[in-house]
């Protein structure tokens, strides 16, 4: 079932997705009304879910595996963020999840109605709980968890379980997290091309 929400919002992802499956079904579903939203700049992987209010915006990467839950709250990914393979994000009863712009999700990492402010980088398998924010340029480290109403304030890093402000950001951090999420966003531009399924 087609659940774009006009033409001209989701045109361009169908497209990319018939040259990669062969058809244009896309992994994007709505939920009793409510219907995700997303800039035709950005790449959804095929087997990645999104469902129901969810919101993408511009060059937004979306990885194999991720999975977007706007079921009965709302989800909000600003501008240039990486969301990547195996990320789970979700968000509580008339509630809300919002990433920033040019944040960072790692692989398999977990977010559940929190706050990911601009430029964070949320490390491999970390776990970012209820109520909780992650301040501007903030770097919560591998495996880390970020406990329910936990705030890490901007530009620092965060290590532990649950985490711990071990520093603060260094010019090398901005200047090394700056070129891997570049990364993804040309990702989210080379793949609609570039990306061949062959079996």
């Amino acid at each position: 079932m087609d659940v774009c929400m006009d033409k001209n919002i989701c045109a361009g992802l169908k497209s990319r997705l018939e040259a990669i499956n062969g058809d244009s079904r896309m992994p994007i579903y709505s939920f009793e009304g409510r219907r995700p939203k997303i800039d035709e700049s950005a790449w959804v992987f095929p087997n990645a879910v999104i469902i129901g209010d969810v919101t993408l915006g511009r060059e937004v990467y979306v990885g194999a595996g991720a999975i977007l839950r706007g079921d009965y709250g709302s989800i909000e990914v600003g501008d240039g963020s990486a969301i990547e393979e195996g990320v789970i994000i979700h968000a509580r009863p008339e509630d809300r999840t919002s990433i920033g712009r040019n944040a960072m999700l790692g692989h398999g990492a977990m977010v559940h109605n929190a706050v990911i402010e601009d430029d964070a980088v949320i490390g491999m398998r970390a776990v970012v709980s209820d109520y909780s924010r992650v301040g501007e340029w903030a770097i919560i480290g591998e495996g880390g968890l970020v406990r329910n109403s936990q705030i890490v304030p901007p530009r620092t890093v965060a290590l532990g379980v649950p985490v711990k402000v071990v520093g603060d950001i260094k010019e090398n951090h901005i200047q090394m997290w700056s070129w891997a999420k570049e990364l993804y966003r040309g990702l989210a531009r080379r793949y609609p091309a570039g990306l061949e399924r062959i079996d």
